[in-house]
Protein backbone atom coordinates (compact mmCIF):
# COMPACT_ATOMS: atom_id res chain seq x y z
CA UNK A 1 0.00 0.00 0.00
CA UNK A 2 1.24 3.48 -0.88
CA UNK A 3 2.56 5.83 1.78
CA UNK A 4 3.28 9.55 1.60
CA UNK A 5 5.82 11.98 2.97
CA UNK A 6 5.47 15.77 2.97
CA UNK A 7 8.55 18.03 3.20
CA UNK A 8 9.05 21.79 3.42
CA UNK A 9 10.50 23.54 0.37
CA UNK A 10 10.55 26.92 -1.39
CA UNK A 11 11.39 30.53 -0.54
CA UNK A 12 11.03 31.67 3.04
CA UNK A 13 11.79 34.62 5.29
CA UNK A 14 15.37 33.43 5.80
CA UNK A 15 16.24 32.84 2.14
CA UNK A 16 15.74 34.97 0.08
CA UNK A 17 13.86 37.02 2.73
CA UNK A 18 10.31 36.62 1.39
CA UNK A 19 7.80 33.82 1.07
CA UNK A 20 5.83 33.10 -2.06
CA UNK A 21 2.35 34.65 -2.15
CA UNK A 22 -1.00 32.98 -1.63
CA UNK A 23 -4.20 34.78 -2.57
CA UNK A 24 -7.68 34.71 -1.00
CA UNK A 25 -8.92 32.22 -3.62
CA UNK A 26 -6.19 29.72 -2.71
CA UNK A 27 -4.05 30.28 -5.80
CA UNK A 28 -0.34 30.84 -5.19
CA UNK A 29 3.07 31.33 -6.79
CA UNK A 30 5.86 28.83 -6.18
CA UNK A 31 9.18 30.61 -5.60
CA UNK A 32 12.34 28.50 -5.15
CA UNK A 33 15.19 29.38 -2.82
CA UNK A 34 18.39 30.95 -4.17
CA UNK A 35 21.33 28.74 -5.11
CA UNK A 36 23.94 28.88 -2.34
CA UNK A 37 26.64 26.67 -3.84
CA UNK A 38 29.02 27.05 -6.76
CA UNK A 39 27.49 26.16 -10.12
CA UNK A 40 29.08 24.04 -12.84
CA UNK A 41 30.25 26.59 -15.45
CA UNK A 42 28.73 24.43 -18.18
CA UNK A 43 25.29 24.31 -16.55
CA UNK A 44 22.36 26.54 -17.42
CA UNK A 45 20.73 27.83 -14.23
CA UNK A 46 17.98 30.48 -14.23
CA UNK A 47 17.98 33.60 -12.08
CA UNK A 48 15.00 35.10 -10.27
CA UNK A 49 14.71 37.61 -13.11
CA UNK A 50 14.48 34.72 -15.56
CA UNK A 51 11.61 33.20 -13.58
CA UNK A 52 9.84 36.51 -13.04
CA UNK A 53 9.78 37.07 -16.79
CA UNK A 54 7.51 33.99 -17.09
CA UNK A 55 5.70 33.84 -13.73
CA UNK A 56 2.54 35.80 -12.90
CA UNK A 57 3.21 39.30 -11.55
CA UNK A 58 4.12 39.20 -7.87
CA UNK A 59 2.37 41.44 -5.32
CA UNK A 60 5.73 42.56 -3.91
CA UNK A 61 9.26 43.30 -5.03
CA UNK A 62 11.98 40.75 -4.45
CA UNK A 63 15.01 42.06 -2.53
CA UNK A 64 17.08 44.06 -5.00
CA UNK A 65 20.21 41.99 -4.37
CA UNK A 66 18.40 38.76 -5.25
CA UNK A 67 17.03 39.56 -8.70
CA UNK A 68 20.12 38.42 -10.57
CA UNK A 69 20.89 35.50 -8.25
CA UNK A 70 20.71 31.97 -9.61
CA UNK A 71 17.89 29.91 -8.12
CA UNK A 72 18.04 26.44 -6.64
CA UNK A 73 15.11 25.19 -8.71
CA UNK A 74 14.40 22.13 -6.61
CA UNK A 75 11.87 20.57 -6.74
CA UNK A 76 11.40 21.11 -10.44
CA UNK A 77 7.95 20.64 -11.94
CA UNK A 78 7.43 20.04 -15.65
CA UNK A 79 5.55 23.03 -17.02
CA UNK A 80 7.02 25.50 -14.50
CA UNK A 81 9.40 28.04 -16.07
CA UNK A 82 12.74 26.52 -17.05
CA UNK A 83 11.56 22.99 -16.15
CA UNK A 84 10.65 19.97 -18.24
CA UNK A 85 10.97 17.19 -15.64
CA UNK A 86 9.84 16.21 -12.16
CA UNK A 87 12.96 15.79 -10.02
CA UNK A 88 14.06 16.56 -6.49
CA UNK A 89 17.36 16.16 -4.69
CA UNK A 90 18.59 16.86 -1.18
CA UNK A 91 21.99 16.93 0.47
CA UNK A 92 20.75 17.03 4.07
CA UNK A 93 20.45 13.75 5.92
CA UNK A 94 17.43 14.91 7.93
CA UNK A 95 15.39 14.94 4.71
CA UNK A 96 17.39 12.51 2.58
CA UNK A 97 16.99 9.65 5.06
CA UNK A 98 13.18 9.67 5.18
CA UNK A 99 12.87 10.33 1.44
CA UNK A 100 15.10 7.31 0.74
CA UNK A 101 12.46 5.13 2.41
CA UNK A 102 9.89 5.94 -0.29
CA UNK A 103 9.19 3.42 -3.04
CA UNK A 104 7.72 3.66 -6.54
CA UNK A 105 4.01 4.38 -6.27
CA UNK A 106 4.39 6.31 -3.01
CA UNK A 107 3.80 10.07 -2.87
CA UNK A 108 6.26 12.81 -2.04
CA UNK A 109 4.32 15.98 -1.22
CA UNK A 110 5.92 19.40 -1.10
CA UNK A 111 4.63 22.10 1.20
CA UNK A 112 5.66 25.72 1.56
CA UNK A 113 5.06 28.58 3.93
CA UNK A 114 3.24 31.28 1.96
CA UNK A 115 2.31 34.86 2.85
CA UNK A 116 -1.26 36.02 2.29
CA UNK A 117 -1.59 38.88 -0.19
CA UNK A 118 -4.25 40.63 -2.15
CA UNK A 119 -3.60 40.12 -5.87
CA UNK A 120 -1.56 42.60 -7.90
CA UNK A 121 -3.50 45.39 -9.55
CA UNK A 122 -5.39 44.20 -12.60
CA UNK A 123 -5.36 40.52 -11.61
CA UNK A 124 -8.82 39.01 -11.20
CA UNK A 125 -9.31 36.07 -8.85
CA UNK A 126 -12.05 33.59 -8.11
CA UNK A 127 -14.17 34.02 -4.99
CA UNK A 128 -12.34 33.74 -1.66
CA UNK A 129 -12.16 30.21 -0.25
CA UNK A 130 -12.27 31.08 3.45
CA UNK A 131 -9.42 28.78 4.54
CA UNK A 132 -6.42 30.99 3.72
CA UNK A 133 -4.65 31.99 6.95
CA UNK A 134 -4.72 35.76 7.70
CA UNK A 135 -0.96 36.46 7.54
CA UNK A 136 0.97 33.34 6.56
CA UNK A 137 0.42 29.61 6.56
CA UNK A 138 1.77 26.24 5.46
CA UNK A 139 0.25 24.72 2.33
CA UNK A 140 0.75 21.70 0.13
CA UNK A 141 1.80 22.98 -3.29
CA UNK A 142 2.63 19.86 -5.30
CA UNK A 143 3.12 16.12 -5.43
CA UNK A 144 5.48 13.64 -7.01
CA UNK A 145 4.00 10.21 -7.61
CA UNK A 146 7.25 8.34 -7.16
CA UNK A 147 8.79 6.70 -10.22
CA UNK A 148 12.32 6.31 -8.86
CA UNK A 149 14.29 7.02 -5.68
CA UNK A 150 18.07 6.87 -5.50
CA UNK A 151 19.64 6.67 -2.05
CA UNK A 152 23.05 8.03 -1.08
CA UNK A 153 25.01 5.08 -2.45
CA UNK A 154 23.11 5.11 -5.73
CA UNK A 155 23.62 8.87 -6.05
CA UNK A 156 27.36 8.44 -5.81
CA UNK A 157 27.45 5.80 -8.54
CA UNK A 158 25.03 7.19 -11.10
CA UNK A 159 24.93 5.21 -14.32
CA UNK A 160 24.89 7.05 -17.65
CA UNK A 161 21.12 6.49 -17.77
CA UNK A 162 20.80 7.88 -14.25
CA UNK A 163 22.85 10.93 -15.11
CA UNK A 164 20.59 11.57 -18.10
CA UNK A 165 17.38 11.11 -16.08
CA UNK A 166 18.48 13.64 -13.49
CA UNK A 167 20.49 15.97 -15.73
CA UNK A 168 18.13 18.89 -15.10
CA UNK A 169 18.13 18.57 -11.31
CA UNK A 170 19.67 21.50 -9.42
CA UNK A 171 22.17 19.28 -7.57
CA UNK A 172 23.49 17.90 -10.84
CA UNK A 173 24.16 21.51 -11.91
CA UNK A 174 26.35 22.28 -8.91
CA UNK A 175 30.11 22.31 -9.35
CA UNK A 176 30.24 19.44 -6.86
CA UNK A 177 27.35 16.99 -6.98
CA UNK A 178 26.22 16.63 -3.37
CA UNK A 179 22.78 14.98 -3.32
CA UNK A 180 22.23 12.20 -0.79
CA UNK A 181 18.90 11.35 -2.38
CA UNK A 182 17.38 11.89 -5.82
CA UNK A 183 13.71 11.49 -6.68
CA UNK A 184 12.03 11.30 -10.06
CA UNK A 185 8.31 11.86 -10.28
CA UNK A 186 6.21 9.91 -12.75
CA UNK A 187 2.66 10.13 -14.03
CA UNK A 188 0.24 12.07 -11.83
CA UNK A 189 3.07 14.29 -10.56
CA UNK A 190 2.12 17.97 -10.63
CA UNK A 191 2.43 21.46 -9.22
CA UNK A 192 -1.01 22.29 -7.86
CA UNK A 193 -3.10 25.12 -9.28
CA UNK A 194 -4.59 25.78 -5.86
CA UNK A 195 -2.83 25.19 -2.55
CA UNK A 196 -4.11 22.71 0.03
CA UNK A 197 -3.91 24.12 3.58
CA UNK A 198 -2.02 22.48 6.42
CA UNK A 199 -2.64 25.51 8.68
CA UNK A 200 -5.98 26.47 10.18
CA UNK A 201 -7.89 29.47 8.78
CA UNK A 202 -7.24 31.29 12.05
CA UNK A 203 -3.45 31.03 12.32
CA UNK A 204 -0.56 29.87 10.17
CA UNK A 205 1.18 28.41 13.22
CA UNK A 206 -1.81 26.20 14.10
CA UNK A 207 -1.95 22.84 12.30
CA UNK A 208 -5.22 21.62 10.85
CA UNK A 209 -6.53 18.05 10.76
CA UNK A 210 -4.44 16.99 7.78
CA UNK A 211 -1.50 17.27 10.16
CA UNK A 212 -3.01 16.35 13.52
CA UNK A 213 -5.30 13.50 12.38
CA UNK A 214 -3.76 12.15 9.18
CA UNK A 215 0.01 12.54 9.69
CA UNK A 216 2.36 11.23 12.37
CA UNK A 217 2.91 14.76 13.69
CA UNK A 218 1.23 16.19 16.79
CA UNK A 219 1.05 19.71 15.37
CA UNK A 220 2.85 21.07 18.43
CA UNK A 221 5.75 23.49 18.11
CA UNK A 222 7.17 24.42 14.68
CA UNK A 223 5.51 21.52 12.87
CA UNK A 224 5.79 23.41 9.55
CA UNK A 225 9.53 22.74 9.52
CA UNK A 226 9.20 18.99 9.99
CA UNK A 227 8.66 16.00 7.73
CA UNK A 228 5.11 14.64 7.83
CA UNK A 229 4.47 10.92 7.29
CA UNK A 230 1.13 9.51 6.16
CA UNK A 231 0.31 5.81 6.38
CA UNK A 232 -1.57 3.92 3.66
CA UNK A 233 -5.06 4.86 4.84
CA UNK A 234 -4.11 8.50 5.39
CA UNK A 235 -2.38 8.60 2.01
CA UNK A 236 -5.54 7.44 0.26
CA UNK A 237 -7.48 10.21 2.00
CA UNK A 238 -4.83 12.81 1.25
CA UNK A 239 -4.74 11.83 -2.41
CA UNK A 240 -8.49 12.19 -2.70
CA UNK A 241 -8.30 15.67 -1.16
CA UNK A 242 -5.39 16.90 -3.29
CA UNK A 243 -6.90 15.42 -6.46
CA UNK A 244 -9.96 17.65 -6.08
CA UNK A 245 -8.20 20.83 -7.13
CA UNK A 246 -11.45 22.79 -7.39
CA UNK A 247 -12.65 21.81 -3.88
CA UNK A 248 -13.06 25.07 -2.00
CA UNK A 249 -14.30 23.63 1.31
CA UNK A 250 -12.41 23.84 4.63
CA UNK A 251 -10.26 20.82 5.43
CA UNK A 252 -12.61 19.58 8.17
CA UNK A 253 -15.45 19.40 5.63
CA UNK A 254 -13.27 17.58 3.11
CA UNK A 255 -12.47 14.98 5.78
CA UNK A 256 -16.15 14.53 6.46
CA UNK A 257 -15.87 15.74 10.04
Amino acid sequence: MARALAINVAANTNIPGVRGPIYPDGSFVYLPIPEREAIDPAASVPTYDDLLAELPTLPFELPADSRDRAVHLDPEFAGYPCCDSFTYGDEHGVKAGPISELEPGDSLYFYATLTTHEPPEGVDLDDAVGWVAPEWGAYLIGEFRIAEVLDSDACQSLSPAGRAAFASNAHRKRAEFDAKVLVRGGEESRLFDRAVPLSTPESGAAANKLVTELSNDSGNGPWWRRQLWFDAEATATLRSITAAGDDRRPVADRLGS
